[in-house]
């Protein structure tokens, strides 16, 4: 990310020096330049980090749906390689894993 060239204090006390017909205008379109260009970097820096965010969101969605996927595959596993499980424990498991799946 791009550094900016004014602070929020420095826009806010800026005070500008003035001649016979007011302020000056080289001075304030310098200023006013400044503020521009600092618009820019931080429009630029917003829409980078809204990018940033919606890989990372889609990165979370393929891990959680990947994290589902194998905790089904460890409860087949672990019912074929074991008897001792009720309906009931089935059952559970399975309400667990749905609402793992849809609140997130």
């Amino acid at each position: 990310m791009e550094k900016l060239n004014l602070t929020p204090e420095e826009i806010l006390n800026k005070e500008f020096n003035v001649d016979f017909k007011g302020y000056s205008p080289k001075e304030v379109d310098s200023f006013l330049d400044n503020v521009l260009e600092d618009y820019q970097i931080m429009e630029d820096n917003v829409q980078q980090l809204l990018d940033e965010k919606s890989k990372l969101e889609e990165q979370v969605k393929e891990l959680t749906a990947r994290n589902i996927e194998l905790e089904g595959r460890k409860m087949v596993f672990d019912l074929s390689n074991t008897t001792s499980y009720s309906s009931v424990d089935v059952l559970k498991r399975i309400s667990r894993l749905e609402e793992m799946m849809y609140n997130k």
